[in-house]
């Protein structure tokens, strides 16, 4: 069903930035609103879809720069204008008055969405992504991911997701000798960071292209290696950096995360996990720790856990009460282990993991840990003496990266998924025609190259804001918006694929479910939302 190029409208980007300013100006009327009438802890469901919108909005203005570069990202720049307009207006459609707005407060913007969501413009971009606009120096970063990841991690992807195994030991060994583990590692330490604009930006590029051939084997491994050493740069003494900080950087040492609690997830000040102090061998000064963690991402695979606990017994003090600690571990099983550890006298240590079973995201594997008693010496907790009551800081200094880090991974499953969809389309026939012919795929695909090239220069926007030392909201924004588009996406494409989508012998299934556990992990969309973003948008407000 082919349109005519000509009869297709050309991009109005001066009017696509009016639309966004109009969308911005409703939106912040609803926040204002919002900090009048008691908050988004008082009105959840306002508050979240405040919190989306607002991160729609972020996204959309953030290709105002790309869509003046030419007639391709222009077309994608107003395509996704429009859909972010579309989707404020359904979220607030029958709800004005909660929103404290006026019936239909986005009519200037009707002209503008009927024009660019038309389904013959939609249409037209199903095969037409877009460049990215990287310099050369991200280009070869861009090149060098690429390579490793569809040459040494996409052969393993699919046996991995579909046996549970485990992360292949030169997936882990290929990227140390790459250098994707020391992209944040500063260079005095053993690293590759020098700090600048780029610094985000490589970590970004490099995340997307190992997540497009794996979310759970690829893209995730950087993760833990990357929170680590936010936290140690942040927070740690001189001697934890000069330790800790090459170890990590040539994966010699490789860190899972674990913070979350069977009753506290996304509510890290509440945590139960205490750590004591305790001398250990020849008396010296230590810490014994004592709890269950839940949710350990590679929490068999790694040597060292960083482990937020609680020091101060008044749990009043909520998050100041909080510190963080690098405890080593033996590597364990993937499918459970338990140790002991005899460093305090008559109080034998024990760490037991349990697996966690999931359906996506494999490779990895989450566990529960328990540890009764374990011991762990004073000059682990980051930052020592100073360190204390601090951990939660440190933590979020990682947290805050890896919300960013979880977008790029999102562009990663979703650049994927797109492109199984293309290459299905173009070689599957239905009715005497290729799937691609029909004008529903072709819109459909459109809108996954408009979502997938939003999210990507979301990203990257963001990325050289917390180069700056800025981006903290921002982070999150872009985590909860490109992780519910990721879902749409690989959704579409399993879709496209019809019933072979449905099937393990196509990747697409695995994206699928991969891309589910994206707006869960990293801080829940809820929480985030609600949180992080409703919360800040209203003290801003006021």
């Amino acid at each position: 069903m082919a349109t005519n190029v000509q009869d297709l409208p050309h991009p109005d980007m001066p009017t696509a930035a009016d639309i966004i300013d109009l969308a911005e100006r409703v939106v912040g009327k609803a926040i204002r609103h919002l900090a009048q009438i008691g908050g988004p802890d008082e009105h959840q469901v306002l508050g979240y879809d405040l919190a989306h919108a607002a991160s729609a909005v972020a996204t959309a203005r953030s290709l105002l720069d790309y869509g003046a570069k030419g007639d391709a990202e222009g077309a994608i720049a107003c395509a996704f204008v429009a859909d972010m307009v579309h989707d404020l207006f359904t979220r607030l459609t029958g709800r004005e008055q909660l929103w404290g707005l006026e019936v239909n407060p986005l009519a200037a913007a009707h002209g503008f969405m009927a024009t660019y969501r038309d389904p013959a413009f939609l249409a037209s971009l199903a095969t037409q992504p877009g460049p990215r606009h990287l310099d050369d120096d991200m280009e070869m970063v861009q090149d060098t991911f690429r390579s490793f990841a569809a040459n040494v991690i996409a052969p393993h992807a699919e046996h991995v997701h579909r046996a549970n195994a485990d992360v292949p030991e030169e997936i882990i060994t290929g990227l140390a000798e790459v250098g994707a583990f020391g992209l944040s590692v500063p260079e005095e330490y053993g690293g590759f960071s020098a700090g600048g604009d780029d610094e985000y930006t490589a970590m970004v590029v490099a995340t997307e292209e190992l997540s497009k051939a794996s979310l759970g084997i690829g893209g995730s491994l950087i993760t833990r290696p990357e929170i680590l050493t936010r936290a140690l740069v942040k927070g740690g003494t001189e001697a934890q950096k000069q330790t800790w900080l090459p170890k990590l950087a040539v994966a010699e040492v490789m860190p899972a995360v674990a913070v979350t609690e069977p009753d506290y997830g996304s509510d890290v000040a509440g945590i139960k996990v205490t750590a004591t102090p305790a001398e250990g061998p020849g008396g010296a000064p230590g810490y014994v720790i004592n709890g269950v963690k839940t949710w350990c991402t590679f929490g068999a695979r790694a040597d060292v856990l960083a482990l937020l606990a609680r020091t101060d017994p008044d749990r009043t003090k909520t998050h100041r009460g909080l510190s963080l600690f690098i405890v080593p571990k033996p590597r364990g099983d993937a499918h459970g282990f338990m140790f002991s550890q005899d460093e305090v006298p008559g109080r034998p240590g024990k760490m037991e993991g349990r697996p966690i079973d999931t359906i996506g995201y494999r490779g990895m594997h989450s566990y529960e840990i328990a540890l009764e008693d374990w011991w762990v010496p004073a000059e682990n907790l980051i930052g020592e003496q100073e360190g204390l009551g601090r951990g939660f800081y440190y933590q979020m200094e990682g947290f805050e990266n890896g919300r960013l880090q979880t977008a790029a991974r999102a562009v990663g499953v979703m650049q994927a998924a797109y492109e199984a969809a293309v290459d299905y389309a173009q070689n599957r026939a239905v009715f005497g025609s290729n799937i691609i012919d029909y004008q529903l795929t072709q819109a459909k695909l459109g809108r996954m190259a408009v979502l997938t090239q939003a999210g990507r220069q979301f990203s990257y926007a963001v990325a050289t804001l917390m180069a700056k030392g800025q981006g903290a909201m921002e982070a999150s924004m872009v985590k909860a918006y490109v992780c519910k588009a990721a879902e749409w996406v690989t959704r579409e494409a399993m879709q496209i694929h019809g019933g072979m989508g449905y099937a393990e012998e196509y990747s697409v299934s695995r994206l699928f479910v991969d891309a589910r556990v994206l707006s869960i992990f990293e801080g829940a969309d809820e929480t985030l939302c609600l949180k992080v973003i409703a919360r800040k948008l209203v003290s801003d407000a006021n």
